[in-house]
């Protein structure tokens, strides 16, 4: 039981900071005039990589090296072949 409450509450962290981060991140690139698809595009690109980099700097931290290199490996090509995928698909 103890269980699915460190999940729930895990879960309501992530939804929490994603939207903390994606508020700040817009409210400071458009006090300095920034566009709104750098906005995104960039807001993306981290909110995305946040999650691979944090995983990777903790099982760097317990000496899982392996892990790290998998995790940032395995992201990146999921990525891009996920972009190719949409785009082949968006094209048709």
């Amino acid at each position: 039981m103890i269980n699915a409450f460190w999940i729930i509450a895990g879960l309501a962290l992530v939804i929490f900071g994603a939207d903390f981060l994606t508020d700040g991140a817009s409210a400071l690139a458009k006090r300095f005039r920034i566009s709104s698809m750098a906005i995104g595009l960039t807001v993306v690109a981290f909110g995305t990589s946040a999650p691979e980099l944090s995983v990777s700097v903790l099982s760097a931290i317990e000496g899982s090296a392996g892990l790290s290199i998998g995790n940032v490996v395995g992201s990146n090509i999921f990525n891009i072949l996920m972009i190719v995928g949409v785009t082949a698909i968006a094209a048709l």
